[in-house]
């Protein structure tokens, strides 16, 4: 699939990329460093959410040029790329149906509803698949694009908590950081630089977690009490 994704987009100049609603740090990762590469190539790039990245995320380079709206007018765009969601509807913008789609997603239960589907569940983030498509489409890494690769590999395996990552995992981040991402930076700048509404939130909510069947099971919840007690919005809760 890769491949007929390299001749699309070669064969397109005018693209438009999205993800899901409320996006994290895959999904922003996945985009950006897809939009350079796209540019690198000499293609237009226009991307839209609909909703604002987290604030730790607006200092990344590029953040600032996703539009944030709930629908997309005519647009002269060639290809809409969409990344990790199920469904267009995920999205959360309206207007997006009709077009030549490509869908890059790694989790389960996407729908295929591309005109090309590439869904890979073993890919530890969608970051990883754009990274194959970025080298096949033989556009160097430059630190733009190796900084939201890593950004996307980094928030989608918990910093590296979670079971599926594998070695080629590692591998990828090797070849951003020779690229020149510094991982200690890059993980203050994700995990370490929390708002005091955020931390707030944190605090409240795990004073109201219960325990159930003898301590193996926790439970909390989070409603618009706790949010507006502790001044956050549904960015915090990323």
């Amino acid at each position: 699939m890769k491949t007929e994704i390299c001749d699309a987009s070669h064969a397109r100049r005018r693209f438009l990329i999205t993800s899901h609603a409320r996006p994290d740090g895959d999904s922003i990762g996945s985009q950006l460093a897809m939009a350079y590469a796209l540019e690198a190539l000499g293609k237009d790039v226009r991307l839209v959410n609909a909703d604002p990245a987290p604030e730790h995320y607006m200092d990344f380079p590029g953040v600032d040029r996703i539009e944030i709206a709930r629908a997309v007018a005519e647009t002269d765009a060639e290809a809409l790329i969409v990344m990790e969601s199920g469904d267009l509807a995920r999205t959360g913008v309206a207007g997006l149906e009709g077009r030549f789609t490509i869908n890059i997603d790694h989790h389960q239960g996407n729908r295929h509803y591309g005109s090309l589907n590439w869904v890979d569940e073993s890919a530890a983030a969608c970051g990883e698949m754009v990274f194959d498509l970025i080298e096949a489409l033989g556009v160097p890494l430059t630190i733009e694009i190796a900084t939201h690769v890593y950004l996307a590999i980094l928030t989608d395996t918990g910093s590296f908590h979670y079971a599926n990552i594998t070695p080629k995992t590692f591998d990828i981040c090797r070849r951003t950081v020779e690229a020149g991402v510094n991982p200690g930076a890059m993980a203050r700048r994700v995990f370490d630089q929390n708002s005091f509404g955020k931390l707030k939130l944190i605090g409240a909510l795990l004073a109201e977690m219960d325990l159930l069947d003898g301590g193996r099971l926790a439970v909390m919840y989070l409603n618009d009490d706790i949010m507006n007690a502790t001044g956050t919005t549904y960015n915090d809760t990323e």
